[in-house]
């Protein structure tokens, strides 16, 4: 299992490190024990925090309430929670990762 994320009682916990204000949304890759995720949205009024929750659920096919910030909305260090118990879920976070 990758580092950036942890199975919780509901799904996982990822840890991500977050880049708003870039020209497309996109993983870079890890950074530490984080997912370093590009963001193509300024960082005001939650405009960059909504942008990565889409992403993230589109990304994971899942529906976008599954997909929620747990904590660092105003940080570029985040915590998302991904509230799905899907047997192959933890394969479609560790597809994330760039090849």
């Amino acid at each position: 299992m990758s580092s950036f994320f942890l199975p919780s009682g509901q799904g996982y916990v990822l840890r991500l490190q977050v880049s708003p204000g870039a020209s497309r949304t996109e993983v870079v890759g890890l950074q530490g024990d984080r997912l370093k995720v590009r963001v193509a949205a300024a960082p005001e009024k939650g405009k960059a925090n909504k942008k990565l929750l889409d992403f993230l659920a589109k990304r994971l096919d899942l529906p976008k309430k599954a997909v929620r910030l747990a904590g660092g909305g105003q940080s570029r260090e985040k915590v998302v929670e991904v509230l799905d118990l899907s047997p192959d879920l933890a394969a479609r976070l560790q597809n994330l990762l760039p090849r």
